[in-house]
């Protein structure tokens, strides 16, 4: 029974290592647009840099990411070497160095910067509810742990936290987008764009989950991306998952939404009530 015990927790520990690098991984790419949707919808726009520095400082501490964190250093270093000194000098003294000077002076720039944001937010995007896909490592999982309290109370349960935290990312996101929106007074296109977002995130993740895309292959192969994914698109099967996927979208968001926004709602009325009870015994 000890034997058992030990092999099962073993096995659990084996399978929980093994989840880690890619929750870990599409929880980070899941919180990238809710980090974009405060920078661009909420704060004021000179903490835009404090907001993705922390951010990216909170990956790093990460242990987990280390090797993506060198992966990028590495193919970094090995684009910037394999170009002549001369070039990089060049390129950065006509080219960035006066893209930020123009950016951080002028308004032009500030809402180039704000495009450019918004472009990285929705190509990020369909990482969040990407997760919800990720559901069918569980069955593997299931394989491997064969034990019905430890798939209960440890495997289950981390599915399910992951998940919900990869959505609800979603969720906040875009309710970042309907305040900004409302607060320009173009409430009414609320709906109208959180529909639209359904529908490309439900092609991003048909793109990511089939095709095995992923964002960083609208800079890297844009035109093999482009190609491919619209190829895909006409078939009968990947319009009927696209569709399918939109439902499950749209259902879930309204239902996290509503939750969501219930939870501040509540939590604003309690924190008014607190204040007025304060004053009124101070």
């Amino acid at each position: 029974m000890k034997e058992e015990l030990i092999e099962l927790l073993a096995r659990v520990i084996q399978v929980l290592q093994i989840n880690e690098s890619w929750m870990t991984w599409n929880l980070f790419l899941a919180f990238i647009p809710l980090v974009l949707s405060v920078w661009l919808f909420r704060s004021r726009r000179g903490n835009g840099w404090a907001w993705c520095l922390g951010f990216l400082a909170l990956f790093a501490c990460l242990p987990e990411n280390q090797k993506y964190i060198r992966t990028l250093s590495y193919f970094l270093i090995s684009a910037v070497l394999s170009i002549s000194f001369l070039k990089l000098l060049l390129f950065s003294t006509l080219v960035i160095l006066p893209l930020m000077i123009w950016m951080l002076r002028s308004r032009s720039g500030n809402r180039f910067a704000w495009w450019l944001g918004f472009l990285a937010f929705i190509g990020f995007l369909p990482n969040a509810p990407y997760l919800l896909t990720d559901v069918i490592h569980l069955i593997d999982d299931i394989r491997t742990i064969n034990s019905v309290w430890m798939i209960t109370l440890v495997v289950i349960p981390l599915y399910i936290l992951v998940i919900s935290a990869g959505f609800e990312a979603y969720v906040i996101s875009l309710i970042n987008l309907g305040y900004y929106l409302e607060q320009r007074g173009k409430g009414e296109w609320v709906l109208t764009t959180e529909l639209i977002i359904h529908a490309l995130s439900a092609v991003g993740i048909y793109w990511g989950r089939f095709l095995r895309f992923n964002t960083w292959d609208f800079i890297t192969q844009p035109d093999h991306l482009l190609t491919k994914g619209v190829e895909e698109l006409l078939g009968k099967q990947p319009l009927l998952i696209i569709a399918i996927t939109f439902i499950v979208l749209t259902s879930l968001h309204w239902l996290g939404k509503r939750i969501t926004l219930s939870v501040i709602e509540e939590t604003r009325g309690r924190m008014i009530t607190r204040s007025r009870s304060a004053k009124t015994h101070s």
